[in-house]
């Protein structure tokens, strides 16, 4: 029988370089992980409402004020044209309604940051425009109809505008 060696390559494994190994790959995951965490918390601050139990609390009167609006019978356009936002209101028997404060906002869904506020002013007969839609995108567009510091319309809408 022949007496087979085998050649050493490099230098042997200690447990000085197992413990060396180890700490390099739990850093690089440690170090991952707090840029992830990090970057998460620079871009949303947790919160989708300033106040969420006090908006909770006004569920109720919510509800009530969708069935008031739902009783009225308007019908409401809204017409997103280029550079331009239309909204049209006809009462229940098909009447332009005219005098309202109508506002708004675009939300970006994921970033709060993108939120524009608008405000239309009355063009013609029952139509109000006068706000430039955001770039392309998703976005949530909520309508405000008020008079005399009443709301009488509310609409919240996912519109995309590509």
């Amino acid at each position: 029988m022949s007496d087979v060696s085998i050649p050493e390559r490099g230098a042997p494994l200690t447990g000085g370089r197992v413990l060396l190994i180890l700490c390099a790959f739990f850093g690089v995951i440690g170090g991952v992980n707090a840029l992830m965490v990090y970057d998460a918390i620079s871009t949303f601050r947790g919160e989708v409402v300033a106040h969420p139990f006090e908006v909770g609390l006004a569920y109720d009167r919510d509800i009530a004020a969708a069935q008031e609006q739902s009783q009225r019978g308007w019908k409401v356009d809204v017409s997103l044209a280029v550079g331009a936002l239309s909204v049209t209101f006809h009462d229940a028997k098909g009447q332009p309604i005219q005098g309202l404060d109508v506002t708004g906002a675009f939300a970006a869904p994921a970033d709060m940051s993108r939120d524009r506020k608008f405000t239309l002013e009355e063009t013609s007969y029952g139509i109000y425009g006068g706000a430039e839609p955001p770039a392309s995108g998703v976005w949530d567009l909520t309508i405000l109809a008020r008079r005399d510091g009443e709301t009488l319309f509310k609409s919240k809408n996912r519109v995309d505008l590509r």
